[in-house]
């Protein structure tokens, strides 16, 4: 079974940086693709950035793009995103899911198959 588990959601100061993590357990095969999403109470889940686990192709949002880096340790299969410039509007709950292909495309919430529980990142003053 599947698991995937964040970590790292903090409260920082506009202007800052933070890194979650997504640890990714018993992936169906080494084809997948990991999404990280974004979502704020009364709104829909918002794909911000995924990446192909065999061939590393990235996909950015534009709200993200030039800000967020999504990365792999290749040692443990970590997914990394790594957020600077962090604005107020990037406050929200960041989960990271699984694709069980490996397709690059916009990340959209009905293509996700594996899901963690989510991480607050709160960006206030």
């Amino acid at each position: 079974q599947v698991q995937l588990v964040e970590s790292g959601g903090d409260l920082v100061q506009p202007g800052g940086s933070l890194n979650l993590s997504c640890v990714v357990s018993r992936s169906p095969s080494d084809y997948y693709t990991i999404g990280w999403f974004r979502q704020t109470p009364g709104k829909e889940r918002e794909g911000i950035a995924c990446r192909t686990n065999k061939n590393a192709k990235t996909y950015y949002a534009e709200s993200v793009k030039g800000r967020f880096t999504i990365s792999r340790d290749n040692v443990d299969k970590t997914v990394w995103l790594q957020m600077t410039n962090l604005k107020p509007e990037d406050t929200a709950v960041y989960y990271c899911a699984m694709d069980f292909s490996e397709i690059l495309r916009a990340p959209q919430v009905s293509d996700y198959d594996a899901w963690g529980e989510g991480t607050q990142v709160t960006v206030s003053s």
